[in-house]
């Protein structure tokens, strides 16, 4: 297997609200798709919003999962700065803080934020190393293997 995440697809309450959080609030480029579904690209890998109960059949378990799901979503920005301004981006898109921007043991500064359906995003700066995919418009830079920041 190649070591890839092509598509995350969250199960949402709320379709169209969630649409508008991700598209119109975080500014995330949608993609064509039948009005069931939402497609957005992302750098390297799609994101898909689907009804909850649709996602939960299609899977086979029920759609009443609640507490916390055992993972986040991260998303890695250049700064300290950027780290805020997406927080606030987000939460004026009506996202709820769970988790102030802060430094954080491993040597960087991260926060969370609780998407309308409560999928916990963390907004990180990592100053060692990038996590992830460049953006396309950045120069390539010479490899940054996580391992050699520590060995």
């Amino acid at each position: 297997m190649k070591p890839r995440i092509s598509m995350i697809t969250l199960g949402v309450r709320d379709l169209e609200g969630s649409v508008r959080f991700y598209e119109q609030g975080l500014g995330l480029p949608r993609m064509n798709s039948p009005p069931e579904v939402a497609f957005f690209t992302l750098n390297g890998a799609w994101l898909g919003l689907y009804s909850r109960e649709s996602l939960a059949e299609d899977v086979g378990v029920p759609a009443d999962g609640t507490g916390f799901a055992g993972f986040t979503i991260a998303h890695n920005v250049d700064s300290e700065t950027a780290v805020d301004e997406l927080l606030e981006q987000a939460i004026s898109a009506g996202a709820k803080l769970v988790k102030p921007a802060q430094k954080v043991f491993w040597g960087g500064y991260s926060g969370y934020f609780a998407d309308p359906d409560g999928y916990l995003w963390e907004v990180a700066h990592n100053p060692l190393f990038w996590v992830g995919p460049k953006d396309e418009e950045e120069q390539p830079s010479p490899a940054a293997d996580p391992r050699a920041v520590h060995g």
